[in-house]
């Protein structure tokens, strides 16, 4: 059977004004990745990024790190936009009318959100929720089964081209990893967002493949940052 390693992005820079940018700790989960799968001799036939800077960045520290410890060519980075996050700003606009209904500081907590973390996350869950049920479709706005169906065709086209015993890494984010995870074990979206919120960043979960018949193997894997003994290290946005 066939590997698909998927690997979340490094810890991004939340709060900032450019969040698509690996912070400081991201490089150094990346860093920590690769240094783990060279002890382990992963070797990738194919790696596969979205088109989003931290996914890529991930992905090119990960395996520079890897380079760092074996000569042997590494496969080039091929980058893949059905492989992005789904546009986390713009669902919160889209559903901004009916979240400030619930929550009449919501512009405020969600501005300043690296300062307000938990309340972010409570309200980034209730337009989740609303987003994923598609009973509140927004006109223009990427819908969560329009998400799923970009995934998929990306998906299906690494399968198509793969070979039957081929290991493919994919860098990604966690939304692309839910949406995979749904596709794979066929759960409802709902629930598969609340093994979202569990998934660290430069985590590995593995999909093993046989033809287009997929099986979850292993999820959210991320003994290379427990081996460091740095709780900081070990981060969810």
């Amino acid at each position: 059977m066939g590997s698909i390693y998927l690997i979340r992005h490094g810890q991004a820079s939340f709060g900032a004004e450019d969040y698509d940018v690996l912070s400081p700790l991201g490089h150094r989960q990346s860093s920590a990745l690769g240094d783990y799968l060279s002890q382990l001799d992963i070797r990738f036939d194919r790696c596969v990024s979205g088109a989003m800077k931290r996914q890529q960045d991930t992905a090119r520290t990960t395996l520079q790190r890897i380079a760092d410890h074996d000569d042997r060519e590494l496969p080039p980075i091929e980058v893949d936009p059905a492989f992005n996050e789904f546009p986390a700003d713009a669902v919160i606009q889209a559903h901004m009318p009916e979240l400030l209904q619930v929550e009449p500081n919501a512009l405020h907590i969600l501005s300043n959100a690296a300062s307000h973390r938990r309340e972010f996350q409570r309200l980034f869950s209730y337009v989740i929720q609303r987003w994923v049920s598609g009973e509140h479709e927004k006109e223009g706005l990427e819908s969560w089964q329009e998400f799923v169906e970009r995934v998929r065709q990306g998906l299906e086209r690494l399968l198509n081209e793969a070979d039957r015993k081929d290991r493919i890494a994919i860098f990604t984010s966690g939304g692309t990893i839910t949406a995979l995870l749904q596709l794979a074990i066929e759960v409802p979206p709902i629930k598969a967002f609340e093994m979202n919120w569990q998934i660290v960043n430069t985590s590995l979960s593995q999909l093993k493949f046989r033809d287009r018949e997929l099986a979850l193997t292993s999820f959210n894997s991320h003994v290379h940052l427990e081996l460091m003994k740095n709780p900081e290290l070990i981060t969810y946005r």
